[in-house]
């Protein structure tokens, strides 16, 4: 018996049960009031359906925007597939999407995948693995082009009215809210669906996840973002100081970029124009592009995946997007893992695809399994040792007031007693310091930098969340850039994340996830990680501009010589310090390495009494807050991790 014939004998069965009961005869009661379809077993989805002889089919769907200016609605095109066999019996499916600008220029995962047209048009290879694992288990899978790339038209806005707007669109197609074609104009129905989504996707896919979600769309079921970002203005700027002045929103916009020109040169202008690249203000084009205040509309579920060594979508966007979701208790899952920008699938494999099966099964088919049971909070401690926890940051964690002290002049203190108010270091600009330069050695003077150390830690110490930086300072000239930098002193094998692989290397052997077809296969190349034994490793950055000190939005220059308070966050972060490793501040001016300094030179006077460190600190069983010290251990770096060597360029044409 086919599918197809089994569900017509059902519902056969129920007709003549309905006609015994109108002549008076007595029927027997079926077992359940509902036949769970031939792809659910229990509380899970099974491959049942032929990937092989599976719908494939493009629709244009209309948006209700115009910004390439031709006097037609911009329309987004989706790439779907999806179980025949569910169609013929009329069960209608839920959708996983991935939106990605991606899918034409660059191609996405770690073997950069691109989709692979047969000869009527419709996609015969998807990227990705998603298709090949859960069309056979009866969700439909939807690759969608961003406007303005692929076989999408309007012009991308990067993160702006037009990209959400655009996804967004798709979703009320899917719910019979929009108009939707097939190349040969006739209608196209998404009649098959029950109209839930999850949308998914790594960096720029998972941003438009986020963005789409903020807008609290009915039928959106549950997104999962890895990589993402969560407000635009943050990955080009922290605190008023500018990572780039050439790969901005209008440079991005061009590199993915399916249109021919001239179309969408205008739309590139203003871009560049609404950035505004030479003040690093908070502004309207940037609020637009902020999905973090909108967290209060999102209806939908979401699962965060995050690398806590991510120099790309720094930790920043994870973690203010989580605290903005916790606070408004949207339902919500984590992965946090050592490496950079990585994909789940290439550093914890099979673990990843199932709880992401369970996660859709639960969200989009409704079958009551155990993932939202399980711990909410899933950290790589160390290199390939997971720990589960109950929620994030780690529960009990206080905000420690760490003081500065001044040490033997050349080397400064962290500890929980305060210096005396008046107590005084100063550091001149160099603007030619790496990172690594910085950091080393924190024993030896080296101009341009202030470090302070803790003494040993006589316990492990958890950092978890986002740190801050209070600063008394008085500079010689209107303004000037403040970095600060938090670092683990200790030889310990680490994540090596500065490489191009971020993280992780690809070996020469393949893993299967999925049905296949002649040009479609779901085999993808194993990875490793990429260690080093090395004797420090910075935790975590955060910069800031000094002129936006008070506001992001209307900066105001210091007066030279006078005193001022001045407060920034670094980035989130999660470890434990073990026993014996020694927690290190650096604070240096200008950073070509990450930033584009505009106002080099400076000096800055510190007054350490008046300083401190707010440290994220959840204490271990039998641990301590961190020993007071007036001396600075003496620290030893033979052994020293890559410096990061990521100019502007390298940052921005490795985004993906």
């Amino acid at each position: 018996m086919t599918m197809v014939q089994s569900f017509r004998r059902i519902t056969l069965a129920a007709a003549l049960t309905g006609l015994a009961g109108l002549a008076g005869l007595v029927v027997p009661a079926p077992a359940t009031a509902h036949v769970a379809p031939p792809h659910v077993r229990g509380t899970e989805t099974v491959p049942v359906y032929d990937y092989a002889n599976a719908i494939r089919e493009s629709v244009w769907v209309t948006t209700p925007l115009d910004n390439d200016g031709d006097g037609a609605p911009d329309k987004i095109v989706v790439d779907l597939v999806r179980p025949r066999e569910t169609a013929q019996a009329r069960v209608k499916i839920p959708v996983i999407m991935d939106a990605s600008p991606y899918y034409e220029c660059c191609g996405r995962g770690n073997e950069s995948e691109r989709k692979v047209y047969g000869p009527d048009g419709d996609v015969v290879k998807f990227p990705l693995f998603y298709d090949n694992y859960f069309v056979p288990r009866g969700y439909a899978f939807a690759a969608v082009d961003f406007n303005g790339t692929n076989r999408s038209t309007g012009c991308g806005d990067v993160g702006g009215r037009e990209e959400i707007i655009g996804a967004k669109t798709v979703i009320d197609w899917l719910n019979g809210r929009a108009h939707g074609e097939y190349a040969d104009g006739t209608v196209a129905r998404a009649d098959w669906t029950t109209g839930k989504v999850g949308m998914i996707g790594k960096s720029w896919d998972g941003t438009v996840a986020n963005g789409v979600a903020a807008t609290g769309v009915d039928g959106l079921a549950t997104i999962v973002p890895i990589s993402a970002i969560s407000s635009w203005y943050d990955y080009y700027r922290d605190n008023g100081a500018i990572y780039t002045a050439d790969f901005g929103p209008s440079w991005l916009s061009g590199f993915v970029n399916g249109r021919p020109d001239p179309i969408c040169v205008a739309n590139r202008e203003r871009l560049l124009t609404g950035s505004e690249n030479a003040t690093g203000n908070v502004n309207a084009f940037w609020s637009e592009r902020d999905f973090v205040p909108d967290a209060r509309t999102v209806r939908a579920s979401v699962f965060v995946v995050h690398g806590i060594n991510d120099l790309n979508v720094e930790t920043k966007h994870f973690a203010q997007w989580w605290d903005a979701l916790a606070r408004r208790d949207v339902p919500r899952k984590i992965w946090l893992s050592q490496e950079g920008h990585v994909d789940p699938f290439d550093f914890r494999r099979a673990d990843w695809v199932s709880t992401l099966h369970k996660w859709f099964d639960f969200w989009l088919q409704g079958l009551r399994n155990n993932v939202m049971r399980e711990p909410m909070a899933t950290l790589e401690r160390t290199p390939d040792h997971w720990v589960d926890e109950r929620t994030w940051p780690a529960p009990g964690t206080v905000k420690l007031p760490v003081s500065l002290g001044a040490g033997d002049g050349t080397t400064g203190t962290l500890g929980l007693r305060p210096s005396r108010p008046g107590t005084l270091a100063s550091v001149t600009d160099d603007p030619a310091l790496s990172e690594n330069a910085a950091v080393r050695d924190p024993n030896t003077a080296v101009p341009g930098r202030r470090v302070f150390l803790s003494a040993p830690l006589p316990h492990d110490v958890r950092i978890s969340g986002t740190a801050t930086i209070s600063l008394r300072i008085k500079v010689n000239q209107p303004n000037t850039e403040l970095s600060a930098r938090l670092v683990d002193y200790g030889r310990a094998e680490r994540i090596n994340y500065l490489g191009s692989g971020e993280g992780i290397r690809t070996l020469s052997t393949e893993s299967c996830f999925g049905a296949s077809t002649a040009g479609d296969d779901p085999c993808y190349r194993d990875t490793a990680k990429n260690l080093t034994t090395a004797d420090f490793a910075v935790l975590t950055r955060g910069w800031l501009d000094a002129a936006h000190r008070d506001s992001l939005t209307a900066p105001s220059p210091l007066v030279p010589g006078q005193w001022y308070t001045v407060d920034w966050t670094l980035h989130a972060h999660d470890t434990v310090l073990p026993a014996g490793r020694v927690l290190g501040l650096v604070i240096t001016l200008s950073d070509n390495g990450f930033t584009i300094p505009f106002n080099t030179g400076a000096t800055v006077d510190l007054d350490l009494g008046r300083s401190r460190l707010g440290l994220p600190v959840s204490l271990l069983p039998g641990a301590t807050t961190l020993p007071d010290t007036t001396t600075a251990p003496q620290i030893v770096t033979e052994l020293q991790p890559a410096d990061p060597a990521a100019t502007p360029t390298d940052r921005w044409t490795t985004f993906r």
